[in-house]
């Protein structure tokens, strides 16, 4: 099912030959099967999606082998060296093309082109403001077309919890993603993050070696240049996997990434934490004596490192019969200090040593002996001195157990960062809550993750084995819906606690209508907020959380509603300051009141205080922002039961959609676009009605209708029954042409495009239960019909089959290419319409449909953990590591929904939610709690 998996279903143990013959799955090419258990001479349990060699002979066109020979050769070990990346191009290292994408084959759409206008006043207005934000501000762009993100094809699975910064680490293990300042991210790997093992044998070291394949100017003391060929790495978030075969040792190192992101849970979720387990498997008939270090380096490798007044101090914490271990590596800026923890778990047959300070930027031959002489480290007491400006400096922790003969042993380290407060709103983050806001939480956080992440994996396992283990399931569809979930914590994501003498109306203002439940939800719950993407710095950009929001409402639901809360303060509130938009040149205020905003703000600002951080366009003339807020109340509300979040967004719902009726202008029940690009699609102008806003308005009335009759408001159910039917008449009469809906009425040369989102309004219908029967919206005959024309022409019309939907395209079967973005593939886009397709019993088309985007972005494109909002066909990509592409989650509920798994339908309307009842806010979870706990439903065997 969603098409061939080529390679077979099982990635066999790294010294094992996998299905297809060969030495090694390439990476990420997903792959699930039983897999291995764990124990005494047996190979650790690692599930096999992801599955990376790291010598790779087919490891996509995004690596190349350096012109050294392919694996079976007689001249050396090659190693898959991925491209170099400018702002324009990317293509193999000079003179060393890959095999099949040549040098500047994957190209970033040119600045300024996502969002072109045919104003030739654009660039101009755009560059003025860029200068005046970076250059005599000194502050970041939202959107900097000037110095766009350069793409490594190296990353992989990050490290962290919910909102307290990440740290990810590249496939090769490296070090080389760091946000730890909200929303702001250092590209680099720090060369002195390492881990390094040494074998001893009989009192005598006989293999020590840096795990890594790097050969830096710095540390050359130090054994680098680790054989690739020897090492496998594996991706299922929130874990890792990197397996090690020591070279003419007999030994294997399985290092297992962990970290705490577990649906559900609102306290482990949020820790700034990370575990690595060594799994050590000696082969030989005689013990050996095994030691890891892990060094690291105060800071993230950014200029901030040489400032001076760093430094280090060793820790230890003792409890029971254990003890944990470690370093502590202060970091102290001016603007949100931090130290980092490394740590080590002692316990019987383990022994933790550690060095305090070493200076990465000499040669290391100091650290390097100290381990080789004894396989330890020589822990000195104290701290260390405070390290002058254009200083750096480093700390190691090791671990060291002996490994009887064919047997095996585990080694535990642990990261953890602790920047406690944030630099807008001076806010403490979710985890200091639980681990105090003084900056010295970094200990007990190690501590508290070594003995907690058995537990963390249990529910990890719990939650993710019945979508591994359903064979109805294809394998790259299991890899795609775990490893899409990165962005949830490394999306420049804040969660954030309130301050505790928050009053309500610091969070209100004055033009908010009384929400019963904000201040309750949002002390429990905290705030959250996650970028658009990282290279568009927006926070909570709310047309595209629309897609999004499906992971959190089914993984965090609290979140979700927490979300909402803050969006409808945002809702009655206005800013009245003048300024200029940059598309238009027209000035305008910053925020109408009674309309959604497009964001919450920049992150280099004060998001919640100053909203709509996005200049392009006015979005207080958007037409899908509104329309995307009472959807997803009701969706948010039939998912979870949660009957006072309902009663509360009830006002704010009947005020957006007030606003909104301003544009039907012909008081036909039909909303008409203004002729600009007036919705998400901001680069696609829009003229009359439109199959997209005019299916979410209609979608938006249906559910205003449901919405009053659960809360037994007759007078509103009534008003927009009328609306609806009137709507609904309108919108057949204006677009359906007999085989799907034309993109608008407007009868120019595009107007009868097919757009791949036109039946939006349908999805959340369906994800809702409001598309059957008497709540019928659009008549199910014409749903499957252009459902069936979208997968003819803008799937497997396009590219083969092999890409995913283009978002749109011509009759005659031609990409539309009218704007950039109407010959873009959408991958968050894309997901929403395979969950459509789904709904409605399309399910091999959905999953095929789907499956082109997997294979495009995570295989071909080498731009795993990194998913930009949109590529075309020629190889140009927009925006990397965007938000969108969550909506795989959506998916998912669609396959739940067909087995009956699905939330029920919430209280019938001869029940009314009564106005006074109450609530606590931990009380009745909903089905959606409940069944994430007991882990997503098979699919049934029909499909």
């Amino acid at each position: 099912m969603g098409g061939d998996d080529r390679d077979g279903a099982s990635c066999a143990h790294s010294r094992q030959t996998p299905p297809g013959g060969g030495q090694g799955c390439p990476w990420p090419y997903p792959q699930y099967t039983d897999t291995h258990g764990g124990g005494t001479g047996t190979a650790p349990a690692i599930p096999t999606a992801g599955r990376h060699p790291w010598w790779g002979d087919r490891v996509g066109p995004s690596l190349t082998h350096r012109g050294q020979t392919p694996p079976g050769g007689t001249q050396g070990c090659p190693w898959p060296y991925p491209h170099s990346a400018a702002s324009t191009s990317v293509g193999a290292q000079p003179g060393h093309p890959g095999p099949d994408l040549q040098q500047g084959d994957l190209r970033r759409a040119p600045p300024g082109s996502a969002v072109h206008h045919p104003s030739s006043w654009f660039p101009c207005r755009y560059f003025r403001w860029w200068y005046k934000k970076t250059c005599i501000e000194k502050k970041s762009a939202f959107i900097d077309l000037m110095c766009a993100v350069p793409l490594q094809q190296i990353y992989g699975c990050p490290l962290g919890g919910i909102g307290g910064g990440t740290i990810t680490r590249g496939w090769r293990g490296e070090f080389c993603r760091w946000q730890l300042n909200p929303g702001k991210y250092h590209y680099g790997t720090v060369i002195a993050d390492q881990f390094t093992v040494c074998l001893r044998r009989k009192g005598q070291t006989v293999y020590q070696q840096v795990l890594s394949v790097e050969k830096p100017s710095t540390l050359q003391g130090w054994n680098w240049g680790y054989c690739g060929h020897y090492a496998f790495y594996h991706a299922l978030y929130p874990r890792a996997w990197t397996v090690y075969e020591l070279p003419g040792q007999n030994v294997v190192l399985t290092c297992r990434q962990v970290s705490p992101v577990i649906p559900h849970d609102y306290k482990d979720s949020s820790l700034p934490v990370a575990v690595f387990i060594w799994e050590v498997e000696n082969g030989n008939e005689e013990p050996v004596e095994v030691s890891i270090m892990f060094s690291m380096q105060n800071g993230m490798g950014a200029k901030e490192d040489k400032s001076g007044g760093h430094w280090n101090e060793p820790f230890a914490l003792q409890e029971g019969g254990e003890r944990v271990a470690g370093v502590l590596l202060h970091h102290c800026t001016p603007t949100n200090p931090f130290t980092l923890a490394v740590a080590a778990r002692e316990k019987a047959g383990t022994v933790v040593t550690h060095l305090t300070a070493f200076d990465p930027a000499g040669s290391g031959r100091d650290v390097w002996q100290d381990l080789l002489q004894d396989g330890k480290l020589e822990s000195p007491t104290g701290e260390s001195r405070a390290t002058a400006k254009g200083e750096v400096t480093a700390a190691a922790v090791c671990a060291t157990c002996t490994v009887p003969a064919r047997g095996h042993q585990t080694l535990e380290l642990a990261l953890a960062w602790d920047m406690p407060r944030v630099h807008f709103g001076a806010l403490g983050r979710r985890y200091t809550r639980f681990f105090g806001s003084d900056g010295d939480a970094a200990p007990a956080l190690s501590r508290y993750a070594l003995a907690h992440y058995e537990e963390w994996e249990r529910k990890i396992d719990a939650w993710q084995k019945p979508v591994l283990e359903n064979s109805q399931l294809p394998s790259w569809y299991k890899s795609a819906l775990f490893n899409e979930l990165y962005f949830m914590t490394d999306g420049g994501t804040v969660w954030l606690e309130l301050p505790h003498d928050c009053l309500p109306q610091e969070l209100q203002g004055p033009g908010v209508a009384s929400l019963s439940h904000l201040l309750p939800v949002l002390r429990e719950y905290g705030r959250f907020a996650y970028l658009e993407g990282q290279e568009y710095r927006m926070y909570n950009t709310y047309d595209v959380h629309f897609y999004a929001s499906f992971a959190l409402v089914m993984l965090w639901p609290k979140l979700q509603i927490s979300l909402q809360y803050d969006i409808a303060v945002t809702v009655i509130n206005e800013d009245v300051e003048p300024r200029q938009y940059l598309m238009s040149g027209q000035t305008a205020q910053v925020k109408l009141k009674n309309v959604v905003p497009h964001d919450i703000g920049d992150p280099d600002d004060e998001p919640w205080q100053h909203v709509n951080a996005y200049l392009m366009h006015d979005t207080a003339n958007w037409k899908d922002l509104n329309l995307k807020f009472v959807l997803q109340v009701y969706r948010d509300y039939y998912l979870t039961h949660d009957a006072p979040y309902l009663r509360d967004m009830w006002p704010v719902c009947q005020a957006v959609m007030e606003s909104e009726l301003r544009f039907d202008t012909d008081n036909d029940g039909l909303i008409e676009n203004g002729g600009f690009a007036d919705q998400t699609y901001d680069a696609w102008v829009v003229n009359g009605a439109s199959a997209y806003c005019g299916g979410l308005w209609l979608a938006a009335v249906r559910m205003m209708c449901k919405m009053a009759e659960v809360l037994g408001d007759e007078e509103t159910q009534q008003k927009y029954s009328g609306i609806l039917q009137k709507g609904k008449e309108a919108f057949e009469r204006m677009l359906w042409n007999g085989k799907y809906y034309n993109y608008d009425s407007s009868g120019s040369d595009t107007s009868s495009s097919i757009m791949s989102d036109q039946c939006a309004g349908q999805w959340f219908l369906g994800a809702c239960g409001l598309d059957q029967g008497e709540l019928e919206v659009f008549p199910k005959s014409h749903v499957i019909s252009a459902l069936q024309t979208i997968f003819e022409k803008n799937v497997m019309g396009f590219a083969g089959g092999t890409m995913g939907a283009v978002n749109g395209m011509r009759p005659d079967g031609v990409p539309d290419t009218s704007s950039v973005q109407s010959s873009e593939v959408w991958i968050g886009v894309v997901y929403a319409l395979a969950a459509t397709m789904i709904q409605e019993g399309m399910v091999q088309e959905g999953f095929h449909t789907a499956e082109g985007c997997y294979r495009t972005v995570w295989e071909q494109l080498g731009m795993a953990f990194q998913t930009p909002e949109a590529y075309c066909e020629k190889k140009v990509y927009r925006s990397l590591a965007y938000m969108r592409p969550l909506s795989i989650w959506s998916m998912q509920l669609a396959l739940e929904s067909r087995v009956g798994r699905a939330p029920c339908a919430p209280p019938p309307s001869s029940s009314p939610v009564p106005g006074g009842t109450k609530q606590s806010i931990g009380d009745s979870p909903g089905p959606v709690a409940s069944a994430g706990r007991q882990g997503p439903c098979p699919v049934p065997p029909s499909l």
